[in-house]
């Protein structure tokens, strides 16, 4: 049953974020920077940091494609790719460590500039854009990464509760 919630909150998250959240932002942030809402890919980077990483692997490449294909025509494959990994990054970094609130926004944090970077490096690798690293750090990058840890932070605890919910683990297993 959790794997069918899991389908439908990843939905409905995508569709919230390309409709209503453009909406919601003020015009005023939009003039002097660019805030881009991922909030499938914080939701993604979750799984991987309270379920498994290779589910968050799917899941990324899955609704990577998905945006891929609804949004962004001209390359197919960069967000697939891009949350993909950083969905496995973020899961293969909390295997080891405390399960602390601080510690998963960070790798949340990381996991959301890492796919920014991954973003803006093919597309600059392929020629789509020609924009500086300092500008798009500043300018794109950076306001996208904090809007989305504000995001995280506010659904941290309901969506941990859900992930972990009846997850049982026995004593002696690893990944």
């Amino acid at each position: 049953m959790t794997r069918h919630l899991l389908w439908l909150i990843l939905f409905g998250l995508f569709v919230l974020q390309g409709t209503i959240v453009v909406w919601l932002l003020p015009s005023s942030w939009q003039a002097s920077v660019h805030v881009t809402p991922h909030f499938t890919l914080v939701f993604i980077l979750f799984i991987g940091l309270f379920r498994h990483r290779h589910s968050a692997l799917i899941y990324g490449l899955l609704f990577g494609l998905l945006h891929d294909f609804n949004y962004y025509g001209a390359m197919l494959g960069v967000y697939s790719f891009g949350m993909g990994l950083t969905g496995y990054l973020a899961g293969l970094a909390q295997r080891r460590q405390p399960n602390l609130i601080f510690y998963n926004l960070l790798i949340t944090g990381f996991g959301l500039l890492l796919f920014e970077f991954i973003n803006y490096g093919i597309n600059r690798l392929f020629k789509l854009i020609d924009i500086d690293m300092k500008f798009a750090l500043t300018h794109y990058m950076l306001p996208s990464v904090l809007f989305n840890l504000l995001f995280a932070l506010v659904c941290y605890v309901p969506i941990r509760k859900l992930l972990e919910g009846k997850r049982i683990v026995p004593a002696n297993s690893e990944d």
